[in-house]
Order: C-alpha cells, then sequence, then structure tokens
C-alpha cells in the first residue's frame, strides 16, 4: 500500500536512490504493484570516479537529481498480497522503477527483483529488464 508520503527504494540505474510518493496516479486510497505513481526524489546515488589523481563525484552518470519530479511505477510493496491462485506475497521492502511520460524506464537496468502483477498490468519492458520476478 503506497500512498502520500510514502518513501520507496528506488531499483533502477537512473541515479535516484530513495523516492518519495507526492500523487497516487490510481485516484484510489492507495497504490498497489503496478500502478503509477508521481514521485520526488529524496536521496541520489553517488557516483565515485577518480580523474586526474582527485577524486570527483560524477554528475553526468545520473540522470535524474535529488527534488526532480517523476513518474513511477510500483514493483514491490511490503504489504501482503494474495494472488489469484492462493498464494500470498510480501516483499521485504517498497520499490519503484522510474519512468517518463509515455512509459519507458528511464534506467537501463534493474539490481533487483520485481513482483509479476507487472505482467498484468503490461509492463513488459520492465520486467525484460529485471533479473528475476517473483
Amino acid at each position: 500500500m503506497i500512498q502520500l508520503k510514502t518513501m520507496l527504494n528506488c531499483i533502477d540505474n537512473s541515479g535516484a536512490s530513495i523516492v518519495e510518493c507526492v500523487a497516487n496516479l490510481r485516484m484510489k486510497r492507495h497504490a498497489k504493484i503496478g500502478d503509477r505513481i508521481i514521485v520526488v526524489v529524496q536521496k541520489q546515488k553517488s557516483y565515485i570516479e577518480s580523474v586526474g589523481g582527485g577524486s570527483t563525484g560524477v554528475q553526468a552518470a545520473n540522470k535524474v537529481r535529488r527534488g526532480d519530479i517523476r513518474h513511477a511505477v510500483v514493483v514491490r510493496t511490503a504489504k501482503k498480497l494474495q494472488r489469484k491462485d492462493g498464494m500470498v506475497v510480501r516483499f521485504d521492502d517498497n520499490a519503484c522503477v522510474l519512468i517518463n511520460k509515455t512509459g519507458e524506464p528511464i534506467g537501463t537496468r534493474l539490481t533487483s527483483v520485481v513482483g509479476s502483477e507487472l505482467r498484468d498490468r503490461q509492463w513488459s519492458k520492465i520486467l525484460s529488464l529485471a533479473p528475476m520476478h517473483v
């Protein structure tokens, strides 16, 4: 159950580490796996590269910055979810993948598992990038 002010992990390589939900595009009380939300980047990943003997943070690798408002798709929730076959699934954290307004993922790689409910919601591009779906 993702609602207003919920903090989520961002599992792609877009540059965001932690994001905060500011709006739910489902127009219901809370968002579930496969729902589209609007998030604000709270913490960005720091990539360190040594150039000329000194270490500097590489900002070109980050596609998003802190404070950016982006669309995202929920891929994991900590709330228990019962599937149609009777299986109950619960993840350890809340996680999302940043997308652009047309629905394409901003990052090119996902770092961890996603829920297979994305297949029912036609998010096949995210499923193809994920290393595993449960």
